[in-house]
């Protein structure tokens, strides 16, 4: 054993982007009572979790939702992602990672679909917890905003002690000594339900050994909760105990052993307890399986052969399942269901084509080495050939993106050390195609075995260039099935080559076993608006050829069996779908006008130069809100003066001339900290020092910023500024003085208006007051803080987001409060909040008298299409009916969904 060593500090790198959230709050008591351990939750804003420190992978749950490491301090950090997410049963989760791999901090562990979580777990609330909190001495989070793999989220000492000694395992040493409880413990006999449990003395020291088996009963398995609720139990014994499940094993008393057996709803599970207690401890262990450990669960079959539910409870009766029918067990528990991540959203109805690559066959050896040298210099430039025109074609189709990857690819068959490989093994008396195939395929290995995702990623595409080169040199071209229309792909993977290539008016949909959602096929198929879902499972290559499939790239699923009505009821979805969306796209630069002569500007919110150009290619007519604060983000040291004039002018001159750009000064703070910005910390950031408040109390930055917006004021868009955060008269005042002096200092002439973003009720309350101030040209309702304040209620609050909805019958009250006082003086309200890209509830907003409706970049063609649907009177009517309304539902239901 080790020295003593004095307390040692670890530093707990962001896993998530997110905001910091003490776990005491998380809406679970198992975590929120901290049965696990100590930790801390984080609000995540981005879908990829990445380790917080350096370590071991010692469990990575089946369902991808959770993961532990084992630091190289013997620390065991399990970072759970969202609340009952295990039920997905892997839908959502791309694990980067396997078990037992060593990682470093910062480096990616799991990607999850954020949007798609967000609508089906309880909550997002990912939690990072020590579950060998008995090493600490203390753990201190951080809150406010964390990057991942940048910032430091928690800090934590060590206890002082051999901590060296931790890291062989806590949960080892629990391990081994359970295994050796098992080991003297011998079969064990009686029910799945533990009656009849064997006690017996053990050979040594008079203690008492007991045994039982179980079910698991719990339908997502053995997952984070009922574990924790089981270790709780099993503390309360001082018996070693162990648990085992065919070759696994594990000590009941240490959440990771646990985790890492695995254990799925049916599997039997033996408990052996070696101890003073011993009977006791399984007997109360065998009653709190059976009630569920804190889930509710149903009766599990007694086991007997006429009681077989699934292959796993087969087995435990004696019986043995159909071999195909265990591997091939569905995900879902539905066969009629397959499982994968989405790729591509959207929903393809079509008839199943399996694409199967042949392997290429070469020769080892050849005599000359000078002729295969020649062979393979051909067939590289001939490659190189093939996919210049491959580019050049995807140029010429407006398909940039596309191009740009079979770019990459020509340069990859001009890497020289790729070449000189395969020349090397080419002088040894190796053929050109077996030369040529180990270089890449070597290649190709590094690259996955790369901690960098993205570059992993690029495995496949050293795969495609490398097999095109191949194919080339033996002529074993692989033959092109012909396809037909309706046609779903089913296979292993495919090659960026082959996505590139398909045939958009035939191929409706496909499916691939390997890949994930950031793989240039996944990038590809959503270029081309392919619905795609990759890593299905395995059994999608057993659907016989013409099977009639719903494939599902949104929700990640493909359907068999499905009824012709069915079958009908998507097919009109579909087309109700389309139609509806090409009328709109075609209409997109068309104004918004009601069918009474009203004319509504219809612009877009963006976060930089580039979505400006999106905007205006989408129908937008401008720039409702420019998120300046994209300037201020992710660098180390605030942006220059000239440096933020540069972004606003680029932004100006990506849209039309006289086009409006409303720039929304800094707002940072709250949920939005700068790390050069120094904001002391608040207990309630969000009714802190954010938005304006920051640019009063450091007011060389938001003079700095007005000065570089004055010096873009001639760039091209008819330039608008508004402050953020404003609640009293005596804010707007304060800003305005500031803004008033240095627009004098610049000496332009050209006219930028002034405004507020209206996001705190008390401007909508007294806006008659607000839209008398000299010089306060607009309101642009932000109406997700606006939401949020009116109701008192956090829109990221795992219980209360879903009642956060800016239909709220309170919050349409304020907007219309807000529009008429300022058309009596005769200014204007724009809203930029999420509801303006809500076409249920555009003629609403439109009856309530918003003059601009500022959306996201997609839906601007949708909102366009809203305004022209209706008249102004008859939206004035819906919104003077929506203020009367008791609820958000009863809102909606004055806009029916087929109406829009």
């Amino acid at each position: 054993m080790s020295e003593p060593t004095a307390a040692t500090g670890i530093d707990f790198i962001a896993p998530l982007t997110g905001v910091l959230v003490p776990i005491e709050q998380v809406p679970d008591p198992v975590f929120a009572q901290k049965m696990m351990g100590e930790g801390f939750s984080i609000d995540p804003l981005a879908g990829q979790l990445v380790s917080p420190l350096a370590g071991e992978v010692v469990d990575l749950q089946q369902s991808g939702h959770a993961v532990t490491i084992r630091s190289t301090e013997g620390l065991e950090v399990l970072m759970h992602i969202g609340l009952d997410t295990v039920g997905l049963q892997g839908q959502g989760f791309t694990p980067l990672v396997e078990h037992g791999a060593q990682v470093t901090a910062g480096q990616p562990l799991i990607d999850f679909e954020l949007d798609f979580l967000a609508t089906r777990a309880k909550s997002l609330l990912t939690q990072i917890v020590i579950v060998n909190s008995d090493l600490l001495s203390s753990l201190t989070p951080e809150s406010g905003l964390v990057t991942a793999g940048q910032d430091v989220a928690a800090r934590a000492e060590l206890k002082s002690s051999t901590h060296h000694d931790a890291a062989a395992g806590s949960t080892a040493a629990g391990v081994a000594a359970g295994a050796g409880a098992g080991a003297a413990a011998g079969a064990a006999a009686g029910t799945p339900w533990g009656e009849g449990a064997d006690s017996q003395d053990a050979a040594q020291g008079g203690a008492t050994t007991a045994t039982a088996e179980v079910l698991i009963p719990n339908p997502t398995g053995m997952h984070a909760r009922p574990a924790a609720n089981l270790v709780n139990v099993a503390k309360e014994f001082d018996s070693e105990i162990q648990l085992d499940k065919e070759d696994e094993s594990g000590s009941a008393k240490s959440i990771v052993s646990i985790l890492a057996m695995a254990l799925a709803y049916g599997d039997k599970m033996t408990i052996t307890a070696t101890g003073s207690d011993a009977q006791e401890a399984v007997d109360a262990l065998v009653q709190a399986i059976k009630d569920g450990l804190g889930e509710e669960v149903g009766t599990m079959p007694s086991g007997t052969a006429d009681t077989v539910a699934t292959p796993a409870v087969a087995e435990t009766a004696g019986l043995k399942a159909p071999e195909e029918e265990v591997s091939h067990e569905p995900k879902s528990g539905d066969p009629n269901i397959l499982l994968g991540v989405t790729a591509s959203p959207g929903l393809g109805i079509g008839h199943v084509v399996q694409m199967r690559q042949a392997e290429i066959e070469v020769q080892e050896t050849a005599a000359d080495p000078t002729q295969e040298r020649a062979a393979l210099d051909s067939a590289i430039q001939s490659s190189i050939g093939e996919l210049g025109e491959l580019e050049q074609r995807l140029t010429n189709e407006g398909s940039a993106d596309k191009a740009e990857i079979f770019r990459a690819h020509q340069e990859i068959l001009r890497d020289p050390e790729l070449v000189n490989n395969a020349q090397k093994s080419i002088d040894s008396g190796k053929s050109a195609a077996f030369a040529w195939r180990e270089s890449y395929t070597g290649f190709a290995s590094q690259l996955e075995g790369l901690d960098n995702e993205v570059l992993a990623g690029r495995a496949a595409d050293m795969r495609d260039v490398g097999q095109r080169v191949l194919a080339t040199l033996t002529g074993q071209h692989q033959e092109k099935a012909e396809l037909s229309e309706g046609t779903i792909l089913i296979a292993e993977d495919l090659t960026p080559s082959d996505t590139a290539q398909l045939d958009r008016s035939k191929v409706v949909g496909f499916a691939t076993t390997q890949g994930g959602a950031s793989s240039h096929v996944a990038i590809i198929a959503r270029s081309m608006d392919i619905p795609a879902v990759a890593g299905i499972e395995n059994r999608a290559l057993q659907i016989s050829e013409g099977s009639r499939v719903v494939l599902d790239g949104t929700a990640g699923k493909l359907q068999l069996n499905l009824s012709d009505d069915e079958i009908s009821g998507i097919q009109d979805r579909q087309r109700r779908i389309a139609e509806r969306k090409a009328v709109e796209d075609a209409a997109k630069d068309e104004p918004a006008v009601t069918t009474d002569g009203h004319q509504v500007a219809v612009v877009a919110n963006i976060g930089s130069a580039a979505d400006a150009r999106e905007a205006v290619a989408h129908g937008a007519e401008g720039v409702g809100l420019l998120r300046s604060e994209f300037v201020f983000m992710e660098r180390p040291t605030a942006p220059t003066e000239q440096e933020q004039a540069d972004v606003y002018a680029e932004c100006s001159r990506a849209l039309k001339p006289g086009q409006p750009l409303v720039l929304r000064a800094l707002d940072v703070g709250g949920d939005k900290p700068l790390s050069y910005l120094p904001i002391p910390k608040e207990e309630n950031p969000f009714l802190g020092i954010r938005g304006v408040r920051v640019g009063l109390e450091q007011p060389d930055v938001l003079r700095t910023q007005l000065r570089a917006i004055f010096a873009a004021a001639d760039a091209g868009a008819e330039l608008h500024v508004m402050f953020p955060m404003i609640a009293t008269i005596q804010d707007w005042r304060a800003a305005k003085a500031i803004f008033d002096e240095e627009k004098a200092a610049s000496g332009i002439t050209t006219t930028v208006s002034c405004g507020i973003m209206m996001e705190v009720p008390s401007v909508a309350v007294m806006a008659q007051q607000f839209a008398a101030e000299e010089g306060c040209d607009f309101f642009s309702v932000g109406t997700n803080d606006l939401t949020s304040y009116t109701l008192a209620m956090d829109r990221g609050h795992p219980k209360l987001a879903a009642q956060v909805d800016p239909c709220n019958p309170a919050v349409l009250t304020l907007i219309g409060q807000a529009a008429a006082a300022l058309h009596a003086q005769g200014k204007w309200l724009g809203v930029c909040g999420g509801v303006a890209s809500d076409p249920q509830a555009v003629p609403i907003l439109v009856g309530l008298g918003v003059d601009e409706l500022s959306c996201s970049i997609p839906a601007v063609a949708s909102v366009k299409a809203a305004v022209r649907a209706n008249s102004l009177e008859h939206c004035k009517d819906l919104a003077a009916k929506a203020v009367t309304c008791s609820t958000p539902e009863e809102v909606r239901s004055l806009v029916p969904v087929d109406e829009y």
